[in-house]
């Protein structure tokens, strides 16, 4: 199926957000949203993944 990560066309066969997240090589110190909705990381495994969702993963940047 077809989802969008980060504003990015992806095709993928993966069902939840978690193995989304695995297939794509982000790690787990990120935050998640689907459609615009938070996903904390405890509900990963849980959240189902549709054709067409979009994706936002954010990884925190250290800097100054």
């Amino acid at each position: 199926m077809r989802v969008f990560v980060n504003g990015e066309a992806r095709l993928t066969g993966a069902r939840t957000l978690a193995a989304l997240l695995e297939e794509q090589g982000f790690g787990v110190a990120v935050a998640t949203a689907v459609n615009e909705v938070f996903i904390a990381k405890v509900a990963r495994l849980e959240t189902e993944i549709q054709e067409g969702d979009r994706v936002e993963v954010l990884a925190a940047m250290q800097g100054g």
